[in-house]
């Protein structure tokens, strides 16, 4: 289990390199971004548990042994899928803010593509990373500038994410689709959270923190992560 304190450069560093760790997938790894009180974007920590100490700077991670014939499987929820009418966006390079883009193909300002489209940013970038649809989510649009919560990846064809009506529904669609019994562990995004509506709603049998980011072996964003022991 792993948790990182939101903007620190050590969440950067993972969110950007954990992708191109060799064998990552062997070893599974959840967790999350530490945030704090949306009215007072002050530092978030992540607390070392053994000493009670907390840092702004560090991850803190605990590795846990399974009993003999056990495995951790870990898994999401996403309700979100590519729209595939919309063109393939690029990237050239890994980055968590960009200003230029390709548009299938033609290099433009991305901040004056959202703009022009009148794209809503509450929709994430979606891409296929191997067989598993993975959200880009928007941070903030600025001054020509364009920043996301977790970064896009060179070669990678992103589009926007297809229109979700009603949140709370297509979450339900989608955890009873996913077959869970006995999570030992979930959180879910903050983003899922606002504009979703979620207060006061249940989304059994998932129980868990709302955070700034999610981690399923890789940093995630607008997504469900959970993880089951069989």
């Amino acid at each position: 289990m792993l948790i990182l304190p939101y903007s620190a450069a050590v969440t950067e560093k993972y969110a950007k390199e954990a992708p191109d760790v060799e064998e990552l997938l062997l070893h599974p790894t959840i967790g999350w971004v530490t945030g704090c009180d949306l009215n007072d974007m002050s530092d978030t920590k992540a607390y070392d548990g053994t000493t009670g100490k907390s840092y702004t700077d560090r991850a803190v991670a605990m590795y846990l042994k399974l009993p003999e014939g056990k495995n951790a499987i870990i898994n999401i929820v996403n309700i979100f899928e590519d729209d595939k009418d919309d063109p393939v966006i690029t990237f050239p390079e890994n980055a968590l803010d960009v200003t230029k883009c390709k548009v299938d193909g033609k290099e433009v300002s991305f901040a004056e593509y959202i703009g022009t489209h009148g794209i809503d940013t509450q929709m994430p970038l979606v891409a296929d990373y191997n067989g598993v649809y993975i959200n880009i989510s928007i941070k903030s649009v600025d001054a020509g500038r364009v920043g996301f919560y977790a970064p896009v990846f060179k070669g990678i064809e992103y589009r926007f994410a297809k229109r979700v009506n009603n949140y709370v529904e297509e979450f339900n669609n989608r955890i009873d689709a996913s077959g869970a019994q006995k999570p030992v562990f979930s959180c879910n995004c903050i983003l899922n959270y606002l504009y979703g509506n979620l207060e006061g709603k249940k989304t059994p049998p998932y129980a868990g923190p709302v955070t700034f980011g999610e981690i399923a072996y890789q940093l995630l964003n607008q997504t469900l992560t959970y993880c089951e022991i069989v």
